[in-house]
C-alpha cells in the first residue's frame, strides 16, 4: 500500500528533475545566432589596435565582414542597401578578416585597405582583423561559408542577434535594419 502511494510521488520528481537538467543543458538565446569571438583588430585611421567585441561604440552594431577581397563589392552592396553611409542611428564598421603571415603579410594587407579606402571617413570604419584561424571566426559567428560577405548585428558582447550572408537582399536588409533601430527607440 505505501508503494503505490511513493510511485506517482517519484515520477513526478523524476520528471521535474528531468525537466530542470534539460533547461540547464539547452542553448542559451543569446549565443543561438553564434557569437563574435575575442579578436584584435588594427583601426586604419589611427592605426590604434582594438580588442573585438569590446571595441563596438554601440549597444547594437553592424558588422560588414569579408573574408576575400573578392567580396569587397558585395559588401560595399550591403552598406549601400542599408543606407548605412546616410543613417547616423547605425552604429557600423567594416571588418575584413586576414589570415595572420606575419608582419609583411599584414602591412601589404593594410596598405592595399589604405589605397582602395582614401577617405578618412571610410577609414573610420575600417578595422582589420588578422587572425590565425579564419574558419574558427566562422564557426563562432554561426556563419555557413567564408565565400561572402557576411552583415551581423553585434551587441557589446559580440552576440550576434541578426545576420544575413551572400548577395544583397532587401527582405534580409529590412529584418537587419529593425533589430539595429529597435533598440534605439
Amino acid at each position: 500500500m505505501i508503494r503505490k502511494v511513493w510511485t506517482p510521488v517519484l515520477g513526478w520528481v523524476g520528471a521535474i528533475g528531468a525537466a530542470l537538467a534539460l533547461a540547464f543543458a539547452a542553448p542559451s538565446e543569446s549565443n543561438l545566432l553564434g557569437k563574435l569571438p575575442s579578436l584584435h583588430g588594427k583601426r586604419l585611421h589611427d592605426s590604434a589596435i582594438v580588442k573585438l567585441p569590446q571595441a563596438l561604440t554601440s549597444d547594437r552594431t553592424v558588422a560588414i565582414v569579408l573574408f576575400k577581397t573578392s567580396q569587397q563589392e558585395e559588401a560595399q552592396r550591403w552598406v549601400d542597401g542599408l543606407g548605412l553611409e546616410q543613417d547616423a542611428r547605425i552604429s557600423w564598421v567594416r571588418l575584413p578578416v586576414f589570415k595572420d603571415g606575419g608582419e609583411a603579410v599584414r602591412r601589404t594587407k593594410e596598405a592595399q585597405l589604405l589605397a582602395r579606402f582614401p577617405s578618412s571617413v571610410d577609414r573610420a570604419r575600417l578595422v582589420a582583423v588578422f587572425t590565425a584561424d579564419k574558419d574558427a571566426v566562422v564557426r563562432a559567428a554561426g556563419l555557413q561559408t567564408a565565400d561572402h560577405a557576411s552583415v551581423l548585428v553585434l551587441d557589446r558582447e559580440g552576440n550576434v542577434l541578426a545576420k544575413a550572408q551572400g548577395p544583397f537582399d532587401a527582405a534580409k536588409a529590412q529584418a537587419l535594419r529593425e533589430t539595429v533601430v529597435a533598440q534605439n527607440f
